[in-house]
């Protein structure tokens, strides 16, 4: 029986960053009627004030749509400070779920563009009675005049994006550019949102905003995240793994006039799903095979991939009731083979993409179900709460990741064991990350100045990193929040866990969201699940206690 929580209406990163050496793998209530909890900023604080404020007693209204959500907003401005609603908020996306709830999610904009990481999002129970409001807003934006006009061209910003980030000629993808207002650096600019992406020796998913009236780049980050007349058909085949299982796989047979019969690693039988695909990065090609059976060495990391796509795609539709990484059924695809000795994987904000490991710290990545687990969930975020990949909003990203590795490969609390090498192992290096048991293993070189040397586990062990160094720490920070889900889980198990953790993700958090936001959002959300004052809420509230989250 599938289990339906939430009904969505409608980034992304590697798994680990830098170089391939193993330890770099895959990063007060206020008296009112209603209570709030902010995190104090000592920079900027203006540009990214966190919300999340539950009323005490519930404002009914005759509907729960955006018209009365508004109205809401303009009554109580001097408690949540958001003026003007009616200008400075644009629906983004209506969500209705099975507890009979409604959220309003809203974009702040000015003068119609959009404000760049901030959201608001605002909750009705089944009564039409808003119950909570939270997100981020934008107070600097929302205090001053900003010019919107725009002096430089997409087609000029494009190329001082590309160069910035050293794009190659070939991209995987067309280029896309909005205009937003972006906030960095205790400045609000006019500028170009562009995203480049491509493949090649260095990956890039990069976000590139070109300041729209001098044209000079204001910042960037890496976000790694047929012939005529053919008949198809459908058909089970079976393969070998790389550590030899095997797999049944869903292929499709492709039947062409006066030619044999050929076996592809594609699988278009699933109801509403666009399809599932599996490509050789070496010839940009899907797999094929003259026989339904995949036993070739060649074809190990693709059986995986294909057979792990499928399992993480299920579990998804299985338990959250989601149609793929969109929830609109948006194809799932797969390449391995990358790069040569190549140790990493990642999800580029379209795909999923596996290197082969260099045997000696990695074996090819694709033999993790927790890996593609970890890649695919990114895609998930990316559709839903977006999670700003840098700092805390960064870490968060990585560790819901990580977290619903450990549930789809639900046997341990492990990350990437089923993808260390032999001679890894037998240094002591078993697993890329433990949810369990964090401060196991150390961090890399580059980062181990910022702490102890090993992951944290607690905020008294937070390392306090720059941006140029691992995005603010987004692949080590991530395990305090993942040893809190772990605590959690011990205490309720990791299907109540899994729900809980969905729908803060689905329902609660926005790009912008802390440490701080995400604990009352998963408070929050098994509250909503199982109740006030449960087991279950009282857990999740004792798990981020033991980690110092608060």
């Amino acid at each position: 029986m599938k289990k339906r929580y939430i009904v969505p209406v409608v980034l992304s990163s590697a798994l680990l960053v830098g170089s391939v050496t193993v330890s770099d793998v895959l990063a007060k209530p206020q008296d009112s009627s209603f209570s709030s909890v902010q995190e104090e900023k000592t920079w900027n604080a203006k540009a990214n004030v966190p919300i999340f404020v539950k009323e005490k007693v519930a404002k009914k209204f005759s509907a729960s749509n955006a018209s009365n959500a508004v109205n809401f907003l303009k009554q109580n401005v001097n408690k949540i400070g958001i003026k003007n609603p009616e200008e400075s908020l644009k629906v983004k996306d209506i969500q209705k779920d099975d507890f009979g709830m409604t959220h309003i999610r809203f974009n702040q904009t000015k003068s119609g563009v959009p404000v760049e990481g901030t959201e608001v999002i605002v909750h009705f129970n089944e009564k039409n009675e808003v119950v909570a409001v939270n997100g981020n807003l934008n107070k600097v934006v929302q205090d001053n005049v900003i010019n919107t006009n725009p002096s430089v061209d997409t087609s000029e910003a494009l190329q001082q994006a590309k160069s910035s980030v050293n794009a190659p000629e070939k991209l995987a993808y067309k280029p896309t550019s909005n205009l937003v207002i972006y906030s960095f650096e205790g400045e609000s600019n006019l500028a170009y949102k562009i995203n480049v992406n491509f493949l090649g020796e260095e990956p890039g998913n990069w976000f590139v905003f070109v300041d729209a009236k001098s044209g000079d780049v204001i910042d960037k980050y890496n976000a790694l995240l047929h012939a005529n007349d053919i008949k198809k058909k459908a058909h089970i085949g079976v393969g070998e793994g790389v550590h030899g299982e095997k797999r049944q796989l869903h292929t499709t047979m492709e039947i062409q006039p006066d030619e044999s019969t050929t076996f592809k690693l594609y699988d278009e039988s699933h109801e509403n799903l666009e399809g599932i695909y599996t490509y050789d990065y070496n010839t940009g090609d899907i797999f094929e095979n003259k026989s339904e059976s995949w036993m070739d060495e060649y074809q190990t990391p693709a059986v995986d991939a294909h057979y792990n796509s499928e399992t993480v795609y299920d579990y998804y539709l299985n338990e959250h009731d989601r149609n793929s990484l969109d929830g609109n059924g948006m194809p799932i695809v797969s390449y391995v083979h990358f790069g040569n000795n190549y140790n990493n994987a990642f999800w580029n904000g379209r795909q999923m993409t596996y290197g082969d490991g260099d045997g000696e710290f990695m074996v090819p990545l694709s033999a993790g179900l927790d890996v593609a687990a970890h890649e695919m969930t990114h895609g998930v975020i990316s559709h839903t709460a977006n999670l700003r990949y840098r700092n805390q909003s960064g870490a968060l990203n990585e560790s819901f990741a990580d977290v619903f590795g450990a549930l789809i490969d639900e046997d341990d609390w492990e990350l990437g064991e089923d993808i260390m090498a032999p001679a890894s192992i037998e240094e002591g290096r078993v697993a890329l990350r433990s949810l369990s048991n964090p401060d196991q293993f150390a961090v890399s070189e580059a980062r181990a100045p910022y702490g102890d040397g090993m992951y944290p586990e607690h905020m008294d062990e937070f390392y306090d990193m720059p941006i140029w160094v691992d995005n603010g720490g987004v692949h080590v920070n991530s395990s305090i929040t993942n040893h809190a889900a772990y605590l959690i889980g011990q205490q309720i198990g990791k299907d109540k866990l899994g729900h809980i953790y969905y729908r803060a993700l689905t329902t609660y958090l926005t790009p912008n969201s802390d440490f701080s936001i995400a604990r009352s959002a998963i408070v929050q959300s098994a509250v909503d699940i199982y109740g006030e004052g449960s087991v279950e809420a009282e857990e999740v509230a004792s798990g981020f206690d033991q980690v110092g989250i608060y």
